[in-house]
């Protein structure tokens, strides 16, 4: 196996959108960050089955909207 080429494997903090939160581990960011999720399995409609309540943080979708309100009928 090549050394140096695999990501750091280290601990994270992750946030429900419920704000519950745990500790894993991950390749993602550096070691102690928190990772805030937008969407996750107590509120995403395919675990719910029910309407999705969009959690717009950073203002991601109204910048989508915002950037295609022209296109379409």
């Amino acid at each position: 196996m090549k050394a140096d080429i695999h990501p750091d494997y280290h601990m994270i903090k992750v946030v429900m959108t419920d704000g519950t939160e745990y500790t894993t581990y991950s390749t993602w960011g550096s070691e102690g960050d928190t990772l805030n999720l937008d969407i996750d399995s107590k509120s995403h409609p395919a675990w719910t089955g029910g309407q999705q309540n969009l959690v717009d943080r950073g203002g991601r979708v109204s910048k989508f909207k915002k950037r295609y309100e022209g296109l379409g009928v």
